[in-house]
C-alpha cells in the first residue's frame, strides 16, 4: 500500500518546528568546521544544513582542555570516546561561534554543560542575554537549549547530576527561570532511575528530553592490559547500544508527556523507525554522522519513502510499539 502525494515529515519540539525529525547528537557534527574544511563546497552545507535542527558541541562556563589522549577507540559494534568536553568557554563561544550559529537557516539547539545547578543557570542566563542582543524580539522559534547533565567522560559534576532526580530537578528549575525558549534535557542511561529523572525534569519545566547519552565503558590496551583511554573510561556509542537505547526511549515514553529525541545506534532508516515507534518525536544521528555528515538528510529522504510505501503518516508511528 502507498499513499498519494508527498509525505509530511514536520515535527515540533516545543516552539521549534522542524522540517523533518532528523537532527544531530551534540559533538558529532561540527557544521561550521565542516563548511570551512570543504572549501568552496563548504557554503552549501552551511546554507543547506543536512539536519532539521543543529546541535553544536557542549560548552561550559570556563574553558576546558578535555581528557588526555588517546580519546577514541573502536569496539565491537561501536566506539568508546573519552573526549572530556574540550571547549573555549562561554565567553569565547558567545563572541565567536554564536553569531555564526544564529545566522544558520535551520533552528539551533545550543548545548551547555556544568558541574552544579548554579553553573547551568549562569550559563543559560549568559546565553539568553547574548541571544537577546543578537536577535532581539521573539527568537524562541529559532533557538533552543539542551542541558547536558549526562556526560560520562567527565569524572565529576554533570553525570552525577543526571543520575540524581533531585539534582536534575534543581538544575532544570534554575535554568527555567532565565531561559524562555525550548529547554531539552539530555539524560544518561548510566542509572537505574532514568524514569525518575525524566519525571523530575519534566516537572521542573523541561520541554523535551533527549536520550540516551553514551554508556560508560572500558577498553584495555592489548599488550599491557591497562586501560587504553587517557581518561580511563569512555562513552560507548554506535550500533552496539541501539537495543539499550530503544529500551530507554520505550520506558521514558510511558513516564512523561513531553517529546523525546531518540539517540543511539542510528545508521539506517529502520533504526529511525524503531526509535520513533518506541516513542521518539525526533531522532538524532550520532557516531554514524562522523563518517557521513550528510547522513541525517539521507535518512530523512528514506524515511519519507518508507512511510509512503507503508501508507502511514509519521504521527501514527510515534509510540506505535506500545499499542
Amino acid at each position: 500500500m502507498s499513499t498519494e502525494g508527498p509525505v509530511d515529515l514536520k515535527v515540533n519540539l516545543g516552539p521549534l518546528e522542524l522540517s523533518h525529525p532528523l537532527i544531530n547528537a551534540s559533538g558529532t557534527l561540527d557544521l561550521l568546521e565542516t563548511g570551512e574544511a570543504l572549501g568552496t563546497r563548504g557554503g552549501t552545507v552551511v546554507r543547506n544544513p543536512p539536519v532539521a535542527a543543529y546541535v553544536p558541541k557542549t560548552v561550559t562556563l570556563s574553558p576546558r582542555q578535555g581528557n588526555d589522549p588517546p580519546r577514541i577507540v573502536e569496539t565491537s559494534g561501536g566506539m568508546l570516546n573519552s573526549i572530556g568536553l574540550p571547549n573555549p568557554g562561554l565567553d569565547a563561544f558567545i563572541a565567536t561561534e554564536l553569531p555564526k550559529l544564529a545566522d544558520l537557516p535551520c533552528p539551533v539547539i545550543l548545548n551547555i554543560g556544568g558541574f552544579s545547578p548554579v553553573e547551568y543557570a549562569e550559563g543559560a542566563a549568559m546565553l539568553r542575554a547574548a541571544v537577546d542582543d543578537r536577535m532581539g524580539g521573539d527568537w524562541t522559534s529559532r533557538i533552543g537549549l539542551e542541558l547536558n547533565i549526562s556526560c560520562p567522560n567527565v569524572h565529576s559534576g554533570c553525570m552525577s547530576i543526571g543520575t540524581n532526580p533531585l539534582e536534575s530537578r534543581a538544575t532544570v528549575a534554575a535554568v527555567r527561570e532565565s531561559w524562555p525558549g525550548l529547554l531539552v534535557v539530555k539524560l544518561t542511561p548510566n542509572t537505574d532511575r532514568i524514569c525518575e529523572v525524566a519525571e523530575a525534569v519534566e516537572e521542573a519545566g523541561a520541554d523535551a528530553l533527549s536520550l540516551v547519552n553514551t554508556y560508560k565503558g572500558l577498553a584495555l590496551e592489548r599488550d599491557s592490559l591497562r586501560p587504553y583511554l587517557g581518561g580511563m573510561t569512555g562513552g560507548l556509542s554506535g550500533p552496539a547500544i541501539k537495543p539499550l537505547a530503544l529500551w530507554a526511549v520505550y520506558q521514558v515514553y510511558n513516564a512523561v508527556e513531553v517529546p523525546i529525541v531518540g539517540i543511539g545506534g542510528v545508521e539506517c532508516v529502520q533504526d529511525v523507525l524503531d526509535h520513533i515507534a518506541c516513542g521518539a518525536t525526533a531522532v538524532a544521528v550520532g557516531s554514524a554522522g562522523l563518517r557521513d555528515p550528510w547522513l541525517a538528510e539521507k535518512l530523512a529522504g528514506q524515511l519519507a519513502d518508507e512511510l509512503q510505501i507503508r501508507g502511514v503518516e509519521l504521527g501514527k508511528v510515534v509510540g506505535c510499539a506500545h499499542l
